[in-house]
């Protein structure tokens, strides 16, 4: 494979790019802590390689190709961003209790960031646009999208804990009850901007 180091160059500033699961990622850790964060940060990752998999099925082909699907699967993923949007802007001023329903509200957190990856078209004409760029097609294929997609999959891994140790950093600064409004109603604006964002999306 040729380019490997300019791949992984690539990917790294696409993920550290600001998006709904770099948003994600800072509030878990504001909200509960950067270990808080990792749940999250666990499902936009599975999310990235359960979308490399499906592109390199040839479903993402049909999502470039087909109006309806790309549309249909752009609308769900919109509806989602605006739900998280409105729902984290009506818990404003409620501060996260870290004790009571931690367990319960991990696997919460990972079917999140689950399903802001999964249910964004963009990711399935990103892989299917970059990856080939990084295919020896004389080389076998399977093997290579494989290690493409588990690398690229590391790399949110790695990037997001980054981003979640940094908002640990000003965590204890933000966790009064006005600073857990003032991250509530922030995230929830982002993410219903995005919504609105990928509705717009072609």
């Amino acid at each position: 494979m040729d380019n490997y180091l300019l791949f992984i160059l690539i990917a790294a500033a696409v993920i550290a790019s600001p998006g709904p699961g770099i948003v994600l990622t800072l509030k878990n850790a504001l909200q509960y802590d950067f270990r808080g964060a990792l749940p999250g940060v666990a499902g936009v990752a599975l999310g990235m390689l359960l979308i490399a998999v499906i592109s390199a099925a040839g479903l993402g082909l049909l999502l470039t190709t087909s109006a309806l699907a790309f549309s249909v699967l752009k609308y769900l993923g919109a509806a989602y961003l605006i739900y998280l949007g409105i729902k984290l802007w009506r818990s404003a001023g409620q501060a996260a209790d870290l004790s009571v329903g931690r367990r319960s509200s991990v696997r919460v957190r990972f079917f999140e960031g689950l399903g802001i990856t999964a249910l964004n078209p963009k990711p399935i004409v990103f892989f299917l646009s970059l990856f080939p760029q990084f295919i020896d097609p004389a080389a076998a294929y399977v093997p290579q999208f494989a290690l493409l997609a588990l690398t690229f999959s590391a790399l949110v891994v790695v990037i997001h804990c980054g981003y979640a140790a940094a908002a640990n950093l000003a965590r204890d600064k933000l966790r009064t009850p006005k600073g857990s409004e003032i991250i509530n109603k922030v995230s929830g604006g982002v993410f219903v901007c995005f919504g609105l964002a990928l509705t717009s999306s072609k």
